[in-house]
């Protein structure tokens, strides 16, 4: 893991297609160790996630080419490996599903599991607010349990000035409401990511995950028509 994470630094210092052609054996050899990696995370799932075992490494990898057409950054190589396991949208589009799977990042200085629902639709949004908001006890249940708090933070981007159309203002749980995106991520120290016993690591982490995923995905499982693919690079 140690030198996947030294080719990303250089990529980072260097980050220009001359200086990745120049370097195209050591990416394929990254590459070749991520696949294996991926495989040995999708085995470890499948005590959680029986269904995780019908993926393969491509099902879960995003690729390290950026989609530079409609950014101002027009760096062409990404510099982390974003791994996606999402068994339970296998069938509606595996990572770019909008059921909610098991995201882990591996950037230098910056890895970490993260889960729950990254920018939903409008529509589901919408019935992800309203499920919060008529299960509150479990959602605060799962929130507030010591595990899942001490790993997991929320990472909650742009929320909302005021309550969402059709909320009480003075309700004493609106700021939960308000978030665009219900993702949470529990970062691991880079020692941590690259010693011994690193996926039984990423597994404990998943299976404290697990519930708040699954508290998604049951609205899901309830409006299946919502669970649209969307582009997820």
């Amino acid at each position: 893991m140690k030198n996947i994470l030294n080719f990303l630094k250089e990529l980072s210092a260097n980050n220009n297609r001359e200086w990745f052609n120049n370097h195209k054996d050591e990416y394929l050899e990254v590459k070749r160790k991520i696949d294996e990696f991926t495989a040995s995370l999708i085995s470890a799932l499948t005590e959680i996630e029986p269904d995780a075992s019908l993926l393969s490494p491509a099902d879960c990898l995003y690729r390290i080419y950026r989609d530079t057409r409609f950014s101002a950054d027009k760096t062409p190589y990404k510099t982390h490996i974003g791994i996606y396991i999402n068994p339970q949208g296998i069938a509606t589009g595996g990572k770019k599903s909008e059921f909610c799977g098991y995201y882990i990042h591996i950037e230098p200085g910056n890895c970490f599991v993260a889960g729950g629902a990254w920018y939903p639709p409008a529509p589901l949004l919408k019935e992800y607010r309203s499920e919060i908001y008529n299960n509150i006890e479990e959602y605060l249940e799962i929130m507030n349990n010591p595990e899942f708090a001490t790993h997991f933070k929320p990472y909650w981007t742009e929320p909302l000035k005021t309550a969402p159309k059709g909320y009480p203002k003075d309700w004493e749980h609106i700021e939960l409401l308000k978030p665009r995106s219900f993702t949470v991520a529990a970062h691991i120290p880079e020692r941590e990511f690259c010693a011994k016993g690193n996926v039984e690591r990423i597994l404990k982490l998943c299976k404290i995950l697990k519930p708040y995923d699954d508290f998604f995905n049951f609205t899901l499982e309830e409006h299946p028509e919502l669970a649209v693919c969307r582009p997820r690079r």
